[in-house]
């Protein structure tokens, strides 16, 4: 066979997975290119790339999903060969074919394959008859009560889109049109279909690579079954719990699935596994997933080399390589799972992750990086290796829990909980892991935000003293000022949750602030970037970084953000109650159906649609009442704190405005 060296590879994403790929080019020698938004100019990738071609537009439609764009890229830098990555363009049978016919190295399955893997309805029958077990199909037409609960699924993509869960007849025919319209909105393709649902089911999927010489590897199994909105957020190889039989049939359905469409490169066949043990083809990934370094690290191999390796014609070994420990992999992302997992922008001041054996961290942010609305808010996958199950999900912990993060909210606490939480540790998963435990995972923690606070406010103190300047002319307010001899106060708030705490201090003439009429503490040390404080005998340390108003406070076990608040409140910061504001910069998309001002609503309706980072955001009624404002219109950008609405509360108002149905996020991966 005909063996296209690849000596310079475009890599036609962007992020954490650009990266990734890079490290393995540059281990093999060959030379990067990159493509990029505006809003991406100043990105990781780009830095690290070795070239970089600029896709003007910051949109995904204009840039990154413009196959015509990528292709030109790649011809204008030189490159040889293309690299999806996930997402994208990773799936795009016409994108494939494109490169194919510029004279570029596809680095991907056969565009035959991504054709018959594209529609999931098609794909189902094509596995039928390779004999993979299947779901029965249910014709909505004909559905009765015996058939519920039914899953709708858009046919074409993924990620949620036009994905419906039907418990009631009666809502189907509606849901059937919802979910047909977020599929024709997001992948150009309405076609939905409907199959049984299946509660408390796992999420299991196999690992594949084959060659062009008839081989196929059918490496090990993984677990995605922790998910938020149809989305993973933990993985880890292999999936525990199930039995040989089990783990062998699903390594022949693999294998059978990659051979009925002459695959070739990497690829992943995903299963539904019911509480009994019975396994359901869902769909094959005609690409890299983003989980695929727990395979990596079980395995011993790079997927990435061996996918440039069988792109280069290159043959794998006849021996699949044989796995070793347990890998478990958690999804960092810049969003707050306790408001309906809302998306973060802004500047990420910090991303320090533990460097230990057996730890690998993947990410396309550094610390000085802006995190911006246009693209997925995953900040970088954190993956730990050990030789068992148990020690892999303590490191993994450990590191998340040690690591420093400052700048916009995370989902960080959440993964610890989550892989500390009875049901984690005891394997006992399926895909309603969050609807279940989402409270209790957010609830407040056994922290000491108060003492934290304490901290702050002693190396603040510190730090004002150190600062070059004059000395601060006492502040008068009334009859009173403030005198270094007297105790001083300083007020915070904590984030995200919104407590407010109040510190007292005095600074002696030893010069060391101490805290006012705070028995049991006693301040070891005090510097503007670390305070150690004795508490009830026992030592402890609060490292500390500050980003203009807001410190950054970390301590073993526990991180905190505060922001500073003015000793009284500004009266021109108030807002009339019932505002609605913009929690973040976005697009308004669409308002509910007949609101204006003068409309009744009623408390938790969704009123507005933001879109932001590849997610729609319902913003709610805070009360019934009476709409008196009404700022948002469709196709308007607004910034974070935005007007966009009045609520004027009347608890007996009822409502008249019918709202739009909620939408569910879109990821590409």
């Amino acid at each position: 066979m005909r063996r296209d060296v690849i000596h310079s590879l475009l890599v036609a994403n962007r992020g954490e997975i650009a990266c990734r790929i890079f490290r393995t080019c540059r281990d093999l020698g060959i030379t990067t290119v990159a493509v990029y938004s505006d809003a991406d100019a100043g990105a990781l990738h780009v830095r690290e790339a070795d070239l970089a071609v600029r896709l003007p537009g910051a949109a995904p439609s204009d840039t990154y999903l413009r196959g015509d764009l990528v292709v030109a890229a790649a011809l204008a830098a030189g490159a040889d060969a293309v690299h999806p990555g996930y997402g994208f363009l990773s799936e795009n049978a016409a994108f494939a074919a494109a490169v194919q016919d510029a004279g570029l190295t596809w680095v991907g399955p056969p565009v035959k394959a991504i054709e018959l893997m594209a529609s999931k309805t098609r794909a189902k029958e094509l596995m039928g008859g390779a004999g993979v077990p299947l779901l029965a199909p249910v014709d909505p037409a004909t559905a009765s009560e015996d058939d519920l609960p039914l899953l709708l699924k858009a046919a074409s993509g993924g990620g949620g889109r036009g994905m419906r869960i039907v418990r009631e007849l009666g809502a189907l025919p509606r849901e059937l049109l919802t979910a047909a319209a977020e599929a024709a909105s997001a992948f150009g393709d309405g076609e939905v279909f409907a199959e049984p649902y299946v509660e408390r089911g796992r999420h299991v999927e196999v690992q594949i690579m084959a060659d062009a010489y008839d081989t196929v590897w059918a490496l090990g199994t993984r677990d995605c079954s922790l998910q938020r909105r149809h989305q993973k957020v933990i993985e880890e190889a292999p999936a525990p719990g199930l039995d040989e039989g089990l783990r062998a049939r699903l390594h022949d359905a693999a294998v059978a699935a990659a051979r009925a469409v002459g695959y070739r490169g990497a690829g992943t066949v995903e299963f539904l596994v019911s509480a009994e043990g019975r396994p359901y083809f869902l769909e094959m990934n005609t690409r890299l997933q983003v989980e695929h370094p727990v395979t990596e690290a079980v395995f011993g191999v790079d997927l990435v080399a061996l996918q440039l390796r069988v792109a280069e014609g290159g043959p794998l070994d006849p021996v699949v390589p044989s796995p070793s420990g347990h890998a478990v992999e958690a999804r960092l992302y810049a969003e707050d799972p306790a408001r309906d997992w809302q998306p973060q922008t802004g500047a990420l001041l910090t991303l320090e992750v533990p460097d230990a054996p057996g730890l690998r961290l993947d990410t396309g942010y550094t610390g000085g990086d802006t995190i911006g609305v246009h693209y997925d808010p995953m900040l970088a996958k954190v993956i730990a290796h050990a030789p068992t199950r148990t020690e892999a999900i303590r490191l993994l912990a450990g590191a998340l829990e040690r690591a420093r993060i400052h700048g916009p909210v995370t989902n960080r606490a959440l993964l610890v909980r989550s892989l500390r939480h009875p049901d984690f540790t005891a394997a006992r998963l399926d895909t309603g892991f969050y609807d279940r435990h989402l409270a209790d995972l957010t609830a407040p923690g056994a922290g000491d935000p108060a003492t934290a606070a304490l901290a702050a406010a002693l190396a603040e103190a510190v730090h004002a003293t150190a600062s070059p300047g004059p000395a601060p002319t006492p502040t008068r307010f009334g009859a009173w000022r403030n005198l270094p001899s007297q105790p001083q106060v300083k007020r915070y708030r904590s984030e995200p949750d919104g407590t407010e705490h109040e510190i007292a201090y005095r600074t002696p003439r030893t010069g060391t602030p101490e805290p006012y009429d705070a028995p049991g503490v006693r301040v070891l040390a005090a510097a503007p970037d670390r305070v150690t404080l004795e508490l009830g005998g026992v030592t402890r340390h609060f490292d500390l970084a500050r980003d203009r108003d807001r410190l950054h406070v970390d301590t073993a076990g526990a991180s905190y953000t505060f922001t500073a608040l003015p000793r009284f409140t500004d009266p021109a910061t108030q807002t009339d109650p019932g505002s609605l504001l913009a929690p973040m910069p976005g697009t308004v998309v669409r308002l509910a159906e007949g609101l204006a001002p003068g409309a009744l609503v009623e408390a938790g309706q969704p009123l507005i649609w933001l879109e932001a980072m590849k997610m729609e955001h319902r913003i709610l009624a805070p009360a019934s009442g009476t709409l008196t404002a009404l700022h948002a219109t469709p196709g308007h950008q607004v910034e974070v704190g935005a007007l966009l609405a009045v609520v004027q509360e009347d608890p007996d108002a009822t409502p008249v405005a019918a709202s739009a149905p909620a939408s569910v996020p879109e990821e590409n991966a």
